[in-house]
């Protein structure tokens, strides 16, 4: 695969072709970790939290696994001005910070409902054509190294906001953290499009790509030759089990300290928890792209699910918070090496002109396995009706599972075709 490089990249290259990345995670894993569970009490029954809590990210993740690749396709096809990926990360950025007050004003599930679900939809419309920048941009023997760049702005993001969330909502009095806290992630998403638009050059759009009209493109998103591609597929069963281990914890992790664990402060306890996760995460995203583009993506990939399964078997033999903050540092080195040798696989597998597309799809497993892990939520409530806390237990049980699973779909992966 040739990439359209005008100039030898270069160390400031990784940073500007991924920073918008640092703001999209701080939007989602914000949202998802602090303001929406804590929103969500202020409507819904104490019992049912987890229920509509899953419904609620179930179905905008449904959105987002749809909107991504769509979104990536038409930019593989587009041929405007600006580029074939600036309008449709200038309009979905936008678009976010002007739906995201949408959280704070809303008054009923009902509303805080279809807020969420049109910020997916807006968001995703900017990251499916922001991710075609690695493959499109970046040569192939650093695919590895990029994708830990990547990784590990993303990683600084989450953390960043997840903390000043909880910091916010543990502090300050009524909806007066709630609106710093949007107001702040306005700012990023705004601040991190800019430099992606003024900093970023766009290789001259392939005449190739014209050929094909925009509306057959979009259709074509998910026709069978990426289904016939057996090690592709065996790479997003791996991403998507991975993903469900990890955003189940993630998802539910507050009720999980507050009900199980005790904690006080269920906010700053999840604040803390994500924190240590990350910091871990941190230490090891980048060093495991770079040590991946050496030595291969499929070995680190695979031992990153089993770390993953033993830091959640921590979290289930015991109640001591000081314990699970440890097991959450195994989870993180465990995701921080995941994050960037999968993605680096998933750049392998895109080809020319379709950039945007693969990598959608390869969201899909992401988004998937978020959709996935919120299913769980009814069934914690059903079980923990039934006998006290014993939900907790079995969400637990199928979060090692998941991991394993993950750990073992990497062995389908050939090579690339």
């Amino acid at each position: 695969m040739s990439n359209n490089i005008s100039k030898p990249f270069q160390r400031w290259d990784y940073l500007k072709i991924t920073v918008l990345g640092f703001a999209i995670t701080a939007l989602w894993q914000s949202l998802h970790s602090i303001i929406l569970p804590l929103r969500l009490l202020d409507f819904i029954p104490e019992s049912q939290k987890n229920t509509y809590l899953g419904i609620l990210t179930l179905c905008g993740l449904l959105l987002a696994m749809f909107v991504q690749p769509v979104a990536g396709a038409a930019s593989d096809r587009s041929w405007f001005r600006l580029g074939r990926r600036f309008p449709y990360i200038f309009i979905g950025i936008i678009a976010t910070t002007l739906l995201l007050p949408g959280i704070g004003l809303a008054g009923s599930f009902a509303a805080i409902f279809v807020i969420y679900c049109l910020l997916q939809v807006a968001a995703n419309t900017a990251q499916g054509p922001y991710q075609a920048f690695i493959p499109e941009r970046v040569p192939q023997d650093k695919h590895g190294t990029a994708s830990g760049v990547k990784g590990l702005l993303e990683i600084i993001g989450g953390v960043a906001l997840v903390y000043i969330a909880g910091i916010f909502y543990s502090t300050a009095n009524g909806t007066g953290g709630l609106w710093v806290v949007l107001a702040i992630l306005q700012v990023v998403l705004l601040g991190t499009m800019l430099a992606t638009v003024f900093l970023v050059r766009e290789p001259p759009v392939n005449s190739v790509g014209r050929k094909k009209p925009l509306l057959e493109a979009i259709t074509h998103v998910f026709s069978k030759d990426v289904w016939k591609n057996s090690s592709f597929v065996w790479f997003l069963f791996s991403r998507l089990f991975v993903y469900m281990a990890f955003t189940t914890i993630q998802q539910f992790a507050l009720y999980y300290l507050r009900d199980v664990v005790g904690v006080t402060d269920p906010a700053e306890a999840t604040a803390r928890f994500t924190i240590v996760a990350v910091v871990c995460m941190v230490v090891v995203v980048w060093p495991a792209g770079y040590l991946s583009d050496r030595i291969g993506r499929k070995m680190l990939t695979a031992i990153s699910g089993l770390l993953g399964a033993v830091g959640i078997a921590i979290i289930a033999l015991t109640q001591e918070y000081g314990t699970i903050l440890w097991a959450a540092g195994i989870i993180g080195v465990a995701m921080g090496i995941f994050n960037s040798t999968n993605w680096a696989l998933a750049t392998d597998f895109t080809p020319k002109n379709e950039e945007a597309r693969y990598l959608g799809i390869a969201n899909m497993a992401t988004a998937g396995g978020a959709v996935l892990a919120r299913v769980i939520g009814p069934v914690i409530d059903l079980f923990n009706n039934r006998s006290p806390l014993s939900g907790y237990n079995f969400m637990l049980v199928v979060c090692i599972a998941y991991f394993v699973a993950g750990s073992l779909a990497v062995i389908g992966i050939r090579r690339r075709s």
